[in-house]
């Protein structure tokens, strides 16, 4: 199956624009993540967290005064699609199940005729939080680095590198957009947790896997097309990709988009942000990976001259 056939688009000639593109993108993006953030999700920050659920409707104010009564001022407190079903989140830990205790007593004390079952506690403390922060780190360097190894013994080192700044592209750009899409629209409610950073990760596997197959078909044209420049063959490789690039990542858009709309409150951090990441990944597959390999080779042939 084949959605484009015989296509003959000269993307690398404006190679520039989507250069300034993304530079743009990325600014825009990063001033949103500095000016407001990705909220730590209880994974790396720490804390207690508790959904309930209301047998009834309940103001969130009402929930609100109820925990400031309790000793718990200040509380984080999201609704989860209803008036009925809400996310209690405090940075305060304790031995055992006692800040969960304590939360359940407030509500109990405070909201008489209210009643409500826990559908999960969570709880994580200072130190681990802080050892999953850099583990996620450590996670996405060396996932970068096993790239650019195999692609350096796959392909050559031009091509390595060129993915793997591609795949740094994509991840750069896919927070500037969470975050510029958390200012915008604080009620999608989203925070960097371990959902989050599993859809980092599955990002650079499926980026890297794309760019692989445009590098692969390069491999094989070089050959074909000795006569040619290497524009030239680059163009003809990500056109003849292209149908398979667009196949591809509009079957995972469509199956992500599923969980980003059914998936509920749990899945909905994983889902909207490997949605902008496999938009973002298919961008960078077509303008970007194949443009930096062009302008690396120029860089080293100009300088042998």
């Amino acid at each position: 199956m084949r959605l484009l056939t015989h296509t003959n688009i000269d993307f690398l000639s404006k190679r520039k624009r989507y250069y300034l593109l993304s530079l743009i993108v990325a600014i825009i993006g990063l001033a949103a993540l500095f000016y407001n953030g990705i909220p730590l999700g209880i994974d790396f920050q720490g804390g207690t967290e508790m959904q309930v659920r209301f047998s009834n409707p309940v103001e969130v104010d009402e929930l609100r005064d109820a925990m400031d009564k309790s000793g718990f001022s200040g509380m984080e407190i999201k609704s989860m699609g209803s008036e009925a079903d809400y996310l209690l989140r405090t940075p305060l830990q304790g031995e055992g199940q006692t800040v969960a205790e304590k939360i359940q007593t407030g509500i109990t004390e405070n909201l008489k005729g209210k009643s409500f079952e826990v559908l999960r506690t969570d709880k994580v403390g200072p130190k681990i939080g802080k050892e999953l922060r850099t583990n996620a780190i450590y996670a996405i360097v060396f996932s970068l680095l096993g790239i650019l190894i195999y692609l350096a013994l796959r392909f050559q080192l031009v091509y390595a590198i060129a993915a793997v700044v591609a795949v740094f592209h994509d991840v750069i750009i896919t927070v500037s957009l969470v975050a510029l899409f958390n200012l915008i629209f604080p009620s999608l409610q989203l925070e960097f947790n371990q959902t989050m950073l599993a859809a980092f990760l599955t990002l650079i596997g499926f980026s890297t896997n794309d760019t692989v197959v445009i590098f692969d078909r390069i491999r094989e044209n070089i050959k074909l097309f000795k006569n040619e420049n290497i524009v030239s063959v680059m163009n003809k490789s990500v056109n003849a990709t292209l149908s398979r690039t667009f196949i591809t990542s509009g079957t995972v858009l469509l199956t992500v988009l599923v969980l980003l709309f059914f998936g509920g409150e749990v899945l909905r951090g994983f889902a909207f942000t490997f949605t902008i990441g496999i938009i973002t990944g298919t961008y960078s597959t077509i303008f970007i990976a194949s443009a930096i390999a062009v302008d690396w080779q120029n860089k080293v042939v100009s300088k042998k001259k």
